[in-house]
C-alpha cells in the first residue's frame, strides 16, 4: 500500500475536465469479468494521483442495468484505486432534498434483480460486512469539503437501489417513502457492494436531479430533465473533489481496506487455481506465501 491512496473517481466523462487535472494517460484494462465501460484516464490533482472512469461509457453508451460493474470496480482494483468517489444521479424522496442538492448518503437499500453485484458468487464462499457500506471517512470529508465551498449537501440517509432502466411508479416512489428512503438512484449500491469485496473505499456524491414521482405538485420527470440538472451539478462536484483529494489521499489506512480479512470461510486449499487466478489483485495478500 502507498503512503497515499490512489483514488478512483467514477462517474460522467466531463469529471476529468477539471482545473487542476494534469493528464497523464489513458489506458485500457483487461479484466476476468470482460471490458469495463471505457478507458480509464489516469492523472495527477495537487500530488495525488486520480483514475476517472466514465460509468455509462463514451455517449452515455450503457444503461445503468447494462453497466458491467465488476469489471469496472475491478478495473480500479489492478491500477491500484484505494478509494472511488462515486458522482451519480438521484431522485429526491423527502421535500427538504431539492433539486439541484447534493446528498451523501451513508446506507442503502438494494432492490437491483439482473446484475452480478459480487465477485465471489460460488467458490470461494466469501461473507463481507456491509453493516456501513459507504465509507464513514471518505464521506465525512467529502461533506466537510462541500460545507467549506458553500454547497448545498446534505449527509446521513438511504439511497434505494432500484433497476431501472425506467423509473418508478408514483406506487413505488410512495413506498420507498414509507421505508423511510431518502433519495433513489440506479447505481450506487452495486458499486458499493463490490468495493467492499474489493477493499476499496467507496463514498457517494448524489446529485438531486428531481423529486422522484411521489409529488404530485413537482415536474414531470423526465431523462432531459435529469440530464440538465446533473450537468448544473457537476460543476459543484468537480469543484469538491478537486478540494478533497489532498485530505482523501492523506487517509494512510481504513478498515474498508481490510474488509476481507475475516470474510474468506473457504480453504485456499479447495480453491481451484483458475479461480485463485482471477481474483488475485482482490485478496492476494490472504493466500498463503507463494500460493496464487
Amino acid at each position: 500500500m502507498s503512503d497515499r491512496a490512489v483514488i478512483g473517481i467514477l462517474g460522467g466523462s466531463g469529471l476529468y475536465e477539471m482545473e487542476d487535472l494534469e493528464i497523464i494517460e489513458e489506458k485500457s484494462v483487461d479484466t476476468p469479468y470482460g471490458q469495463p465501460s471505457d478507458k480509464y484516464v489516469a492523472g495527477m490533482i495537487h500530488g495525488t494521483k486520480v483514475i476517472f472512469l466514465s460509468r455509462h461509457g463514451l455517449g452515455h453508451k450503457y444503461s445503468a442495468t447494462g453497466v458491467n460493474y465488476r469489471a469496472n470496480i475491478f478495473g480500479f482494483k489492478k491500477l491500484g484505486a484505494e478509494v472511488i468517489v462515486s458522482v451519480n444521479a438521484v431522485g429526491s424522496l423527502r421535500e427538504e432534498y431539492h433539486p439541484k442538492d447534493i446528498f451523501i448518503p451513508t446506507q442503502y437499500i438494494d432492490l437491483t434483480k439482473k446484475r452480478d453485484n459480487s465477485f465471489f458468487p460460488a467458490i470461494p464462499a466469501v461473507h463481507v460486512e456491509v453493516a456501513d457500506p459507504f465509507c464513514k471517512a471518505i464521506s465525512q470529508i467529502l461533506y466537510e469539503t462541500g460545507k467549506s465551498l458553500g454547497a448545498p449537501i446534505y449527509m446521513g440517509g438511504t439511497y434505494i437501489c432500484i433497476e431501472g432502466p425506467s423509473f418508478s411508479t408514483r406506487a413505488e416512489s410512495n413506498l420507498y417513502r414509507s421505508w423511510g428512503a431518502d433519495v433513489i438512484g440506479m447505481t450506487a449500491a452495486t458499486e458499493a457492494k463490490l468495493s467492499r469485496e474489493a477493499e476499496i473505499c467507496y463514498s457517494s456524491i448524489s446529485l438531486v436531479t428531481d423529486y422522484d414521482v411521489w409529488k404530485d405538485t413537482a415536474e414531470e420527470v423526465t431523462a432531459e430533465m435529469i440530464l440538465s440538472n446533473i450537468a448544473s451539478g457537476v460543476g459543484t462536484a468537480k469543484n469538491i473533489i478537486r478540494a478533497a483529494v489532498p485530505k482523501i489521499a492523506d487517509i494512510a489506512d481504513c478498515s474498508c481496506r481490510h474488509a476481507l480479512q475475516y470474510a474468506l470461510a473457504t480453504s485456499p486449499a479447495v480453491i481451484p487455481q483458475e479461480v485463485k487466478e482471477q481474483l488475485l489483485p482482490i485478496y492476494r495478500k490472504y493466500l498463503p506465501e507463494g500460493d496464487g
